[in-house]
């Protein structure tokens, strides 16, 4: 019997939003390392995950599998981006407890026992019933995730439904809320708890009847999706640096051809996979907002190492490492990334260039650009008609996106290899664009 976990619902909306359905299911199959069958199961989850989704909705609104999926700017935001974290669902005995004991604790305050009467007595009698150490341990988890509060006195303590600011904001403030809320988890990192916060207001929000314009006003066009899907990693990863903990993880390179491989516990059905077991101590985790790609720095046996967050499958914490060990690994990265655009820990090199103001147009985009993202860097000569930037950095290689992003308003003085290396390169650009016929 095969254990699959939950990278393989991460990996597998990699794939279906990046290659846009391109895949059949054969092809699916073998990129992911699992069997066309798997693959079909993984379908079924998904689909049942959307009607779970939107059973809320009046009949004729609820939406294909196919029409959630299909990739669209606008459209695949909700609820692609929400899938792998709807995925990752209790067991079924214990949603229905769960939903027994919020249900109970939204009509008043109860303790420990009254909610253990409670699910003893609604709970499907085909479904083990609870006892007080299993519902002690909903209600510590509930508490902590800030979905109920336990009110001040003495013991037997009562827990009550933690709904304060949905039941205390107006209407026209909770449409400000989730504007607000909106905005902030499609603009900024990290953004999944700000998408799950919106969802919900949008759902409350629907049930009183609301229409779907009023809390939709704004459109975002640039969403990386390895953004959104590597954050399941994310918390694990920064409660490992907190407690000062290694981890281990089956890591696939960028270069691999294959992305995600059953966990088998079954040795007869052990099958070979082009990952590598992994186990580093986690020091810093840094986001590239270019590209939307999370990237893990950590320290291990072989030093410094640099992993692509996409990458990390079958990620769990290990043991514990000293103080005194974790922060000189820490001293030593910050050293060696003191100069580095994003990660690289080549040679420093001082890059001089010079940007062209646009004209007499105010505000100087260009140069409020350049103070907003050049980072360390300093303007060292400014003239009405242009400004030279300096800046030392680990190897040109992270920073020159970054550069030719400015186009025509962006020349490299130094060094002259890098200068070199942009010409060729508008050059290749300048190619593609050439005319095919010599009369035009």
């Amino acid at each position: 019997m095969a254990k699959e976990s939950f990278d393989k619902e991460i990996q597998f909306l990699r794939m279906l939003t990046l290659t846009s359905g391109a895949y059949s299911r054969q092809q699916f199959a073998e990129r992911l390392g699992i069997s066309v069958h798997t693959f079909d199961k993984t379908i079924k989850k998904l689909k049942t995950i959307v009607n779970t989704t939107y059973q809320q909705l009046a009949p004729g609104q609820e939406k294909q599998f196919a029409e959630s999926i299909r990739y669209s700017y606008y459209e695949s935001i909700d609820p692609l981006l929400l899938f792998v974290f709807r995925a990752k669902s209790v067991k079924e005995s214990e949603s229905h407890r769960i939903s027994l004991l919020l249900a109970a604790m939204d009509e008043q305050a109860l303790t420990t026992m009254e909610l253990m009467d409670v699910c003893c007595g609604d709970l499907n009698p085909d479904m083990p019933l609870p006892d007080e150490k299993t519902i002690r341990s909903d209600l510590k988890y509930l508490e902590e995730v800030g979905v109920i509060k336990r009110e001040a006195g003495t013991r037997p303590f009562r827990y009550r439904l933690h709904n304060d600011l949905i039941q205390e904001l107006s209407d026209e403030e909770l449409y400000d809320l989730y504007d607000y809320v909106d905005v902030m988890a499609n603009t900024q990192v990290p953004s999944v708890q700000g998408y799950l916060l919106r969802d919900g207001l949008k759902k409350h929000l629907a049930r009183n009847q609301v229409e779907k314009h009023a809390m939709e006003p704004f459109l975002y066009k640039y969403h990386y999706y390895s953004r959104i899907l590597d954050e399941a990693h994310l918390f694990t990863l920064l409660r490992a640096i907190r407690s000062r903990r290694k981890v281990r993880f089956l890591y696939f390179s960028p270069k691999t051809e294959k992305s995600y491989a059953s966990q088998n516990t079954n040795p007869l059905f052990e099958r070979d996979h082009e990952g590598k077991v992994e186990q580093t101590l986690p020091l810093k985790i840094i986001y590239d907002h270019q590209y939307g790609r999370w990237y893990l720095l950590s320290n291990g046996r072989e030093g410094l190492r640099k992993y692509r967050m996409e990458g990390i499958t079958q990620l769990e914490e290990a043991e514990a490492v000293s103080e005194e060990l974790w922060e000189k690994r820490s001293s030593e990265l910050a050293e060696k990334i003191q100069y580095s655009w994003l990660i690289d820990t080549g040679r420093p090199i001082t890059i001089r260039a010079r940007f062209f103001n646009p004209g007499d147009l105010e505000p100087n985009f260009i140069r409020n650009r350049v103070l907003l993202q050049g980072q360390w860097g300093q303007i060292i000569e400014e003239n009405e008609d242009f400004f030279v930037y300096e800046i030392t950095v680990n190897g040109t290689f992270e920073i020159k996106p970054w550069l030719r992003s400015f186009g025509s308003s962006c020349e490299i003085l130094e060094p002259i290899q890098l200068r070199r290396e942009m010409i060729a390169e508008w050059k290749e650009i300048q190619a593609y664009y050439e005319p095919v016929r010599e009369n035009i």
